[in-house]
């Protein structure tokens, strides 16, 4: 089982999709807690992954030595490269995000 976070971009995102779209994400992150990285489509990094619905992606990183993933944003076709290129180039904020909130974090 994997423990998934999100990030606050990932949240504002969510909240503006309809109620389909919602319960779309949500059995995602369910699938990402029980399997991880084997969910989706491997991006610029190993580590780093989209998952497709309905025109839209939801763009996560997961850190399997960790048993962590992180929703970071959700996107459409459009704005994709733009959100892969800010996703790359904050890697190293979103790690140091995750063990911040491993630290916080009480099961």
């Amino acid at each position: 089982m994997f423990k998934v976070f999100t990030t606050r971009e990932f949240d504002e995102d969510f909240d503006k999709l309809d109620g389909s779209e919602k319960i779309r994400v949500r059995k995602f992150i369910d699938q990402l807690e029980e399997k991880g990285g084997n969910v989706g489509k491997p991006l610029s990094v190993p580590f780093f992954r989209e998952k497709k619905f309905d025109g839209k992606r939801l763009y996560f990183l997961f850190y399997e030595d960790f048993a962590v993933v992180l929703a970071v944003a959700l996107s459409d076709k459009k704005a994709q490269q733009a959100t892969i290129n800010e996703i790359l180039n904050n890697l190293d904020t979103y790690q140091d995000y995750v063990f911040k909130l491993l630290r916080e974090f009480k099961p």
